[in-house]
């Protein structure tokens, strides 16, 4: 973890005049992280340090609303990095077009491990971040390569999470690789009717969206080989009453 010391060196570093990629040649600190304090996002060191619920036996500590729509977050645009000192990042990728959701997303990261949370401007998205030497204990569906290039299953603990209810799960899950839609048959003179779509190119991911929607009774089928389609009236209810449109 960073000090203080290093925090206060940089500060003083630019005010003397330093540019940021000089900073980081002279500190030997990335010049990201050199350019995120100077922005004023700092470790909070004050920060009291809080023990791992998972490493500690004690799931019931997490908070389970919070942490089962990260879970669907993550399953769906989130990755895990590894940086030095065994801490890893947490990055969220969520679209401009949603500030709410981005919002969300960063309170559900703060509540599961008291995490300082950041912003990172991308094209067309913000990567919603926290770091903690933990996040693999919290999900240890993280391995190398893509997703879909490995099993992902959920841990026996993840699954009871999920169990006792699954609508933040789907929720996290349709706000990062979903969408509701009006949906128009051509040719027809019947006004649009609202339709929810699930894409992920993981068949395990698929399936985790699919079970969790079968214990709540939304019915579902395969629109092709990587899409879920949900336009059951009464289905498409039930996900309304708890997700609608993307804000």
């Amino acid at each position: 973890m960073r000090s203080p010391e290093e925090v206060g060196r940089i500060l003083r570093l630019a005010a003397e005049g330093m540019n940021r990629s000089e900073i980081a040649r002279a500190v030997g600190i990335p010049r990201p992280t050199v350019s995120m304090w100077l922005r004023g996002d700092v470790p909070d060191f004050d920060r009291p340090k809080q023990s791992c619920p998972v490493c500690a036996g004690q799931v019931d500590r997490l908070p389970g609303h919070q942490y089962v729509y990260l879970l669907g977050l993550y399953l769906g645009d989130g990755a895990l990095s590894k940086h030095p000192r065994g801490v890893y990042r947490l990055r969220i990728s969520c679209a401009d077009a949603y500030p709410r959701l981005i919002e969300e997303c960063e309170a559900a990261i703060g509540a599961v491990l008291d995490s300082k949370v950041g912003r990172v401007k991308a094209i067309g998205c913000v990567q919603v971040s926290a770091y903690s030497k933990h996040w693999p204990c919290m999900f240890p569906q993280h391995g190398p390569g893509m997703k879909h290039t490995r099993k992902i299953e959920l841990a026996q603990w993840q699954q009871a999470l999920v169990d006792k209810d699954p609508r933040p799960l789907i929720r996290g899950l349709i706000h990062s690789d979903g969408c509701r839609v009006l949906n128009r048959a051509a040719g027809t003179k019947y006004p649009p009717y609202p339709r929810y779509h699930f894409t992920n190119t993981s068949a395990d991911i698929r399936r985790i969206f699919t079970d969790a929607c079968d214990a709540i009774g939304v019915q579902w089928r395969h629109n092709n080989a990587t899409n879920i389609s949900i336009a059951r009236r009464r289905s498409v209810a039930i996900l309304d009453s708890f997700i609608g449109p993307k804000q």
